[in-house]
C-alpha cells in the first residue's frame, strides 16, 4: 500500500496540475470503497434478517401439517400418506431437477450423503415416524419431544459446519424451549406423567426430531453447493424408491373411500397436504436457509408450535390459555431478539 502511494506522488510531482489531479483521484477511490463496503454490509444484513424470517415462515407452515395428516389417517396408513405426498410433489419437482441438472455436477461423497440424509431420513423416514406418532402417541408428548430438534441441530452444526453460535444463543434457546413447554403443557408439571415419554408414539416422535434436526444442518450444507429449488426437489424425488419399498413391505390394504364426493375430499386434502405444508413450506424454508446459519434456523423453526396452537383454536375451537399466550410471547420475543442482535457474520453462513 505504501509503495502505491509513493509511486503516485512521484508521478504527480511532474506538474502542479498533475499533483492536484492525482490527489483528487486518490481520494475518490477510498471514499467510494468505504461507501461500497457500507452498502454491501447493509445489504448483507438485510438479506440475513429476511432469510431468518423466511425460515420462520416456512416452519410456521408446518403448523397446519397435523390437521391434514390426522384426517388422512382415517383412510390411509402413515407410509401410504407419505408416499402419495412425495409422488405428488415429485411430479412438480422432476422438471425443476432437469432444468437445474447442472447443479449436480461436482457433487461429491459428502454432498451425496447429505442429500440421502435429507431425502431418506428427513423427508421419508422422519415424516412416517411423525405421522405414526400422531396416531399412536400422546399428542402433548409428541409435540414436546419435537422441541429436541434444536439440540440435535446444534450438535451437528458444530461438528459438521463448524458454525460459531450467536451471542447468548443458549440463553435464547432456554427461553424458547420454556415457551414451547408452556404451549404444550401449560403451567402443569410432568411429574406423574413420565409414562407419556416412553410410549411408542413418543419414541417415534423423538426419532423424527433427531432426523429433522439433522436435516436442518444437511440442508444448510447443500444450499451452499446448489440452488435451494434443486435441494428441495431432490429431497422429494430421491425419497421415492425408499418409500415405495417401505409401503410395499408393509403390505397394508389401500382403504380408499368408495363414494365420489368422499374420494374428491380425500384427494383435495392430499393435495393440500402435499403443496402447502409440504412443497411450499420447504421452498420458503430453503430460500431463507441460504442466508441463515443452521444453529439459528433451528430456533426459527420453533414458530411451528405457535401455529399449531392457532390451528387448534380456529379448526377445533380450542381457546388459547394464559400459559399458551405466554409461550407465544416467549417464542416470538426470542425470534425477534435473535434477528435484531445478530450481526451478518453470525446470521450469514460461510460459503
Amino acid at each position: 500500500m505504501k509503495k502505491a502511494n509513493i509511486s503516485g506522488i512521484g508521478q504527480a510531482s511532474t506538474a502542479n496540475v498533475g499533483l492536484q489531479a492525482s490527489g483528487s483521484t486518490a481520494a475518490l477511490p477510498g471514499a467510494v470503497g468505504a461507501g461500497q463496503r457500507t452498502s454491501l454490509q447493509a445489504t448483507t444484513e438485510r438479506k440475513s434478517r429476511s432469510g431468518f424470517w423466511l425460515v420462520v415462515l416456512g416452519a410456521a407452515l408446518w403448523g397446519v401439517d397435523p390437521l391434514f395428516r390426522i384426517i388422512l389417517l382415517k383412510s390411509l396408513t402413515s407410509a401410504q400418506i407419505v408416499l402419495i405426498e412425495h409422488i405428488i410433489i415429485a411430479l412438480i419437482a422432476l422438471p425443476v431437477v432437469w432444468r437445474n441438472r447442472s447443479d449436480l455436477k461436482g457433487v461429491g461423497w459428502r454432498q451425496g450423503g447429505a442429500l440421502l440424509f435429507l431425502s431418506w431420513g428427513g423427508s421419508g423416514i422422519a415424516t412416517i415416524l411423525f405421522t405414526t406418532a400422531l396416531a399412536s402417541g400422546d399428542l402433548n408428548a409428541v409435540l414436546l419431544l419435537q422441541k429436541m430438534q434444536p439440540l440435535f441441530a446444534i450438535m451437528l452444526a458444530s461438528l459438521l459446519l463448524k458454525e460459531k453460535l450467536p451471542q447468548h444463543f443458549f440463553g435464547f434457546l432456554v427461553i424458547a424451549l420454556a415457551g414451547t413447554y408452556l404451549l404444550t403443557f401449560g403451567f402443569t408439571m410432568p411429574i406423574g406423567h413420565l409414562s407419556d415419554f416412553v410410549q411408542v408414539g413418543s419414541l417415534l416422535s423423538l426419532g423424527a426430531a433427531a432426523l429433522w434436526g439433522g436435516s436442518t444442518v444437511m440442508g444448510r450444507l447443500m444450499v451452499g453447493h446448489m440452488k435451494y429449488e434443486t435441494v428441495t426437489s431432490l429431497r422429494f424425488v430421491l425419497a421415492l424408491p425408499l418409500l415405495l419399498a417401505i409401503t410395499w413391505n408393509e403390505g397394508a390394504a389401500w382403504n380408499l373411500p368408495q363414494g365420489t364426493s368422499q374420494m374428491a375430499a380425500l384427494s383435495l386434502n392430499m393435495l393440500g397436504q402435499a403443496l402447502l405444508p409440504g412443497l411450499l413450506s420447504l421452498l420458503v424454508y430453503y430460500k431463507g436457509l441460504t442466508t441463515t446459519k443452521a444453529s439459528v434456523a433451528t430456533l426459527a423453526e420453533l414458530s411451528f408450535p405457535m401455529v399449531g396452537v392457532l390451528v387448534n383454536w380456529v379448526a377445533f375451537q380450542q381457546m388459547i390459555t394464559v400459559a399458551q399466550a405466554i409461550g407465544f410471547v416467549l417464542i416470538w420475543g426470542t425470534l425477534f431478539l435473535i434477528s435484531r442482535q445478530s450481526s451478518p457474520a453470525e446470521l450469514t453462513a460461510e460459503r
